[in-house]
């Protein structure tokens, strides 16, 4: 099983089909768990994150609606929500989660960096950009939580776009380099890294 919120909210089956989760409310709930997958994620931050400061009557029994919903929808694969006092976490290991394998391939990739390993760092961080499917939290933007996560995410990638610049110049690749420093230039042009970086694989 498979989970993804570097895109839209989605979950696939070993065989590589789409699970049906429902709608967004479902969707933002199943992914504020992802973000801490493993971890127990307390009642009151699933309150604030999924209903800010507009919760309606009766918060309790509609968090509890939406965990029974949601498990009935990861039922088939065999995923289950675990519950108690404290609060919720959804049963899976952190790296089947895109957001999680991401962050530990960018973190190898830019320690290799910082050892010298070009090669090893470039192919890491390759692996970790190669998961991302569009903007994260995408189909569930609306909900609390959602934002920081988003300018958070997006800062990760943005390092590891730099990252894997600095081992692909290293390794003497500057002009596949150019495109997507071109592209990551345009969307965050004032951001002086990058556009070094760029003016160095033109250079180069």
């Amino acid at each position: 099983m498979r989970f993804g919120i570097l895109g839209t909210t989605q979950a696939w089956n070993d065989d590589g089909a789409e699970l049906a989760l429902g709608g967004p409310g479902r969707r933002a709930l199943l992914a504020l768990l992802l973000l801490d997958a493993g971890r127990t994620v307390t009642t009151e931050r699933l309150i604030d994150g999924l209903y800010g400061e507009d919760p309606p009557g009766n918060v309790g029994n509609a968090l509890q609606s939406q965990v029974s919903r949601l498990r009935g929808a990861l039922r088939p694969v065999g995923v289950g929500i675990d519950g108690g006092p404290g609060g919720y976490r959804v049963l899976t290991a952190p790296d089947e989660v895109d957001a999680h394998a991401f962050a530990r391939l960018a973190a190898d990739g830019e320690a290799g960096l910082a050892r010298g390993e070009a090669a090893q760092a470039f192919t890491a961080l390759t692996a970790a950009l190669g998961l991302w499917r569009g903007e994260p939290l995408s189909d569930v933007g609306g909900a609390p939580f959602a934002a920081g996560q988003v300018v958070r995410l997006a800062e990760l990638r943005l390092a590891a776009i730099e990252a894997r610049a600095e081992a692909g110049l290293a390794l003497g690749r500057a002009r596949e380099l150019i495109a997507e420093l071109r592209a990551a230039v345009a969307e965050e042009p004032l951001r002086e890294p990058l556009t070094a970086l760029l003016m160095r694989a033109l250079c180069a």
